[in-house]
């Protein structure tokens, strides 16, 4: 990311952060007469040096259950938010310190002053999608595990650079469809079984696809930092419907509009296609070829992978996550599940503790990501497309090469 016009500043804190503590503690010969047991984790808690030191960036809407997911552990220590919308960050903080006592909780506007805080371990990133790939990038650069909420990602190229920072820095990111194990467990138990024989397809009901937005102008409300939300998106009048947090998809949120989110495709796809390439374990794999289908009006598309199985999207006369098999019984295998304890924050929280992979890694997250991309990519352009799995680019097609990516505002590049 280019050098921002102004740095954030950073916090040096009233207190030493946790790993300060560390090494000053290291130093000290003398011993307090009393320890209290909260501070040595026997009192059912966790000690404080075994906490991992939170913060979170975007915390309206479904940052807001992020939050109380991970404040309500206790090996997890909030220490910062960060919002564009003074109201949110100043509620969220009070949350927090009622949480704990205190009145420790920093807030900012700027999530780069976040990232420089040197006593901060991890990060959850709930902010609309076309923030998304900046946020993770900065957090691994910084030294910063991350939950990122679904999708990961906004445009085809985000994904490639969004892994290969997670891997450059050696950083746990995790994307964050609860609903791929949770909600779809009973598909993905019954292909990983072999009760639905050789799978050779499944099916993906969602929509629609995004919108352009023109919506008019109207007043900014006092203590939102408008410019700030729209980021990397191109410059636009406030209008609540555009970055309304609503998850209705029909023209009144941000996750309706093409500069922010990818429709239903992505948003519900996240979650569908997850669950979807989970069940028939391509997780590993990207298409090698997205086919558009238009038959007497109605369109639909399906992915190939390079092993042979088939995602379809809208196939008529399917269901959501149906499943096409073969009649005899097919082989069975365990089926992979969230480590630690406490669903998907869970295993986040504990693959930071031991370096593991996560279940929804950043790799798997943007593999499903990319199957949603390509099938926007043959919406838009009517017609098939085939894709290099290893160049991150559609095979000799300059047309559909230029819906990788999106142009992004000053400073905000990648």
């Amino acid at each position: 990311m280019a050098n921002p016009k102004s740095e954030p500043t950073k916090d040096p804190g009233k207190s030493l952060g946790r790993r300060t503590f560390l090494k000053a503690a290291a130093g000290v010969v003398a011993l307090p007469y009393f320890v209290p047991a909260s501070a040595l984790g026997q009192d059912g808690n966790t000690a404080p040096s075994n906490r991992i030191v939170m913060a979170g960036v975007g915390i309206g809407n479904m940052g807001n259950g992020d939050l109380g997911a991970f404040l309500g552990r206790n090996d997890v220590q909030y220490v910062a938010l960060s919002d564009v919308k003074k109201n949110v960050r100043d509620s969220q903080a009070n949350r927090v310190n009622e949480k704990y006592g205190n009145k420790d909780c920093k807030t900012y506007n700027d999530f780069r002053d976040i990232m420089v805080r040197d006593d901060i371990d991890a990060v959850h990133c709930a902010t609309p999608d076309h923030w998304h790939a900046i946020v993770v990038i900065e957090a691994c650069r910084n030294g910063k595990d991350i939950y990122c909420q679904k999708p990961e990602t906004k445009t085809l190229r985000e994904g490639k650079l969004m892994v290969e920072a997670a891997r450059r820095y050696g950083r746990v990111v995790s994307g964050g469809s609860q609903r791929v194990l949770e909600d779809y467990r009973g598909i993905v138990n019954a292909c990983w079984n072999g009760d639905k024989g050789n799978v050779k397809s499944i099916n993906v009901n969602v929509g629609p696809l995004p919108l352009e937005c023109n919506l008019k102008g109207e007043t900014i409300p006092d203590g939102f930092d408008w410019d700030r939300w729209l980021g990397p998106a191109p410059w636009a009048p406030y209008h609540p419907y555009r970055c309304s947090g609503s998850y209705n998809i029909n023209g009144t949120s941000w996750r309706s509009f093409k500069d922010y989110s990818g429709g239903g495709m992505t948003d519900w796809g996240a979650h569908h296609f997850g669950g979807a390439t989970f069940a028939i374990d391509v997780r590993e794999l990207e298409p090698e070829e997205v086919i558009f289908h238009n038959e007497n009006g109605k369109k639909y598309a399906t992915c190939r992978f390079p092993n042979g199985k088939l995602i379809h999207h809208n196939y008529p006369g399917m269901g959501n996550l149906q499943v096409v098999g073969t009649d005899e019984k097919g082989p069975s295998k365990p089926v992979p599940t969230y480590a630690g304890t406490g669903g998907i924050y869970g295993d986040f929280i504990d693959c930071v503790k031991t370096r593991k992979r996560p279940f929804r890694d950043i790799e798997f997250a943007v593999h499903t990501a990319t199957v949603c991309h390509l099938f926007l990519a043959a919406y838009e352009l009517e017609r098939s497309l085939k894709w290099d799995t290893v160049k991150q680019q559609f095979v000799d097609d300059g047309q559909a090469n230029r819906l990788l990516d999106v142009a992004r505002r000053e400073p905000w590049v990648l």
